[in-house]
């Protein structure tokens, strides 16, 4: 682990990355990468110590730990060794450079060990290649360090990721995106709506207008001009056939078409509370011209369809962030919810919809697809029953 006690090294001496001493020019204190010392997350000041960082994530899990260090020293070595320059001042060249390395790591006697073996990293003999890596190997590289740069960046410490202009990462064309969020993408939005900071009014204010604003796109299944377009006092209340009192959320869409969606309990929970937060009424008042999602401060005027995008825009990058943070097997998934947008959230309620069982029929008069107008009436659903499904199978689950 991290934290053995092995003799330090000499710069021109390869040892383990617990073992391995910097003169200060060269660890990394002012390499030409880092990040101003205002943006940085972490305490580290070297690149040993940020490495260490890094790798203290992985701790629990001892085959990844010990694959991202291997990794992550080899390049430290051969940056300081064989280069003569600090991790932290690497370049896009420098990387290419490595990647010729790894095919033939030389001179042999500093890089390989003797006979292929593979020694504890407290012998004498141990090296940090038993051989030239394949290009498995390579690849494989290539996805850790670059997660580990991607890292540092994201921790402050680094400036630039000096990876992620290689062509190596574009080798594979690019998997056709699925405009919705499955199950588990969905929870992770949700987590990052729910960590954030809520302590000064303000930062409630913040909170509870996204919280809203993600409810009322995923119960309603609305397009971002519907959000921007109409009012709080298109809800409504209305008595069904036995006897309850409902509410239901009239907007106009597409095609100045008029349509009614289900305003569940639990939107109807999100509205009052981000009301009571502005010092509205819990509910609105019938015709009222408060609009479905104020600024921040509450003043009564409509937000721009480009606002309430950015705001959409600006929780999917933070779950990225979030799930970038957790390693390279995190990546896909990341760079998924990064190409999100305000209208896979109605794809992704149509979608979780359906997958609920909730009746296809009350899928599409709740979204108000354009089908709905040469459908034959006849398959049209109740409003009453469409109501019942959809506050039974289609909930926020905050």
């Amino acid at each position: 682990m991290l934290d053995q006690n092995l003799p330090a090294s000499t710069v021109d001496a390869v040892a383990p990355l617990e073992a391995f001493a910097l003169p200060a020019e060269i660890d990394g204190t002012s390499g030409s990468n880092r990040a101003p010392s205002t943006a940085r997350q972490v305490r580290a000041d070297n690149d040993v110590d940020a490495i260490k960082a890094w790798l203290a994530r992985f701790l629990a899990k001892k085959t990844t730990f010990d694959n991202y260090r291997k990794e992550a020293e080899r390049l430290l070595l051969w940056s300081t060794l064989q280069l003569g320059k600090p991790l932290s001042s690497i370049t896009h060249e420098d990387w290419l450079q490595y990647q010729q390395f790894l095919r033939d790591p030389k001179p042999a006697s500093r890089w390989l060990t003797a006979d292929g073996r593979k020694y504890p990293r407290t012998a004498p003999e141990w090296r940090p290649f038993a051989g030239p890596l394949s290009p498995a190997s390579q690849r494989q590289s290539a996805v850790i360090l670059n997660a580990l740069f991607s890292w540092l960046v994201h921790a402050g410490y680094l400036a630039g990721n000096p990876l992620a202009l290689s062509r190596e990462r574009r080798r594979r064309p690019a998997p056709r995106v699925t405009r919705y969020l499955d199950d588990d993408m969905w929870r992770e939005v949700k987590m990052t709506v729910d960590a954030l900071p809520r302590e000064t009014k303000r930062e409630r204010e913040h909170y509870l207008r996204l919280r809203w604003l993600v409810s009322l796109s995923y119960v309603c299944g609305l397009r971002i001009s519907e959000i921007a377009g109409n009012t709080m006092g298109g809800f409504f209340r209305r008595r069904d056939r036995e006897g309850d009192e409902r509410w239901w959320l009239e907007v106009l869409g597409k095609g100045d078409k008029l349509r009614i969606i289900p305003a569940t309990d639990e939107l109807m929970v999100e509205l009052a509370r981000y009301r009571r937060e502005l010092g509205y009424a819990p509910y609105p008042s019938p015709g009222e011209a408060t609009p479905l999602l104020l600024p921040i401060g509450g003043k009564p005027r409509a937000m721009t369809r480009g606002a309430i995008h950015e705001i959409f825009k600006d929780v999917f990058a933070k779950t990225a962030a979030r799930l970038r943070l957790r390693g390279p097997e995190c990546e896909a998934a990341a760079t998924h919810v990064m190409q999100a947008s305000a209208h896979w959230l109605r794809h992704t309620a149509g979608s979780h919809m359906a997958n609920n069982d909730v009746d296809l029929r009350h899928v599409r008069d709740n979204l108000g697809h354009e089908s709905i107008s040469t459908t034959n009436t006849y398959l049209h659903s109740s409003d009453d029953a469409r109501h019942a499904e959809t506050e039974a199978k289609h909930r926020i689950g905050w």
